[in-house]
């Protein structure tokens, strides 16, 4: 089930690390949320994803 964090001045590597427990998972919130900088400024609401062990590597599904 997708879940809300709010997080500040950190990055979407770290995010990803800690919610879903594979840091290479970055681009899935960056694309759900409409990001396209992994950097995060200010305080923000994320959606994450569910984890989905076939989409690790860093790299999104071609």
């Amino acid at each position: 089930m997708m879940q809300t964090v709010q997080v500040a001045g950190t990055d979407l590597f770290t995010v990803a690390a800690q919610q879903l427990g594979d840091a290479t998972q970055w681009y899935r919130i960056a694309a759900l949320n409409g990001l396209s900088d992994p950097m995060i400024f200010g305080l923000v609401t994320l959606q994450i994803p569910d984890f989905d062990a076939s989409a690790s590597g860093g790299l999104p599904a071609q």
